[in-house]
């Protein structure tokens, strides 16, 4: 069962587990603020938007450090390919990748941020709103592969 759950061994998860946690530390550190994925969305759109979510002060005094935020998000990605490790294709089509960042987008916006802004940054603080909301994605998530699997859709 255990190799099952972790087909590359537990070393890949902690290692990158450890380095999420020492990123989001150091951010913290030298920024005072959380990070998150959709805010650095957000931010983003802010150079190119000018409807008043995307002129609010909080995106628009943050989008120069996001900018770099998310550069680390590709930087991270280009290493991992540089150093060979191991990757597995999507075999679901495009539009499924499509549709599902939509309603992840969504999401994220319906609940204040996205997984990583709760569940890693704002857990971390112990805040109550994001591990009430954390628990919700994550019994939402486990119905959702229940229900799945019972219709025999899926792996």
């Amino acid at each position: 069962m255990f190799n099952l759950l972790f087909p590359h061994g537990v070393a890949p998860y902690l290692v990158g587990g450890l380095l999420i946690g020492l990123g989001v530390a150091v951010l913290y550190v030298v920024t005072g603020r959380q990070g998150g994925a959709s805010t650095v969305f957000s931010s983003t759109w802010s150079w190119f938007v000018a409807t008043p979510f995307f002129r609010q002060a909080a995106l628009l005094d943050s989008r120069r450090w996001r900018l770099v935020y998310a550069a680390g998000f590709v930087l991270g990605g280009a290493l991992y390919l540089a150093l060979g490790l191991p990757q597995e294709a999507s075999h679901l089509p495009a539009w499924k990748l499509a549709l599902g960042g939509v309603l992840i987008g969504y999401g994220a916006r319906l609940g204040g941020g996205c997984t990583s802004g709760h569940g890693i940054c704002g857990m971390a603080s112990l805040n109550r709103g994001s591990m009430l909301i954390v628990a919700t994605f994550m019994a939402t998530a486990i119905a959702t592969a229940w229900i799945m699997k019972g219709l025999g859709v899926g792996a």
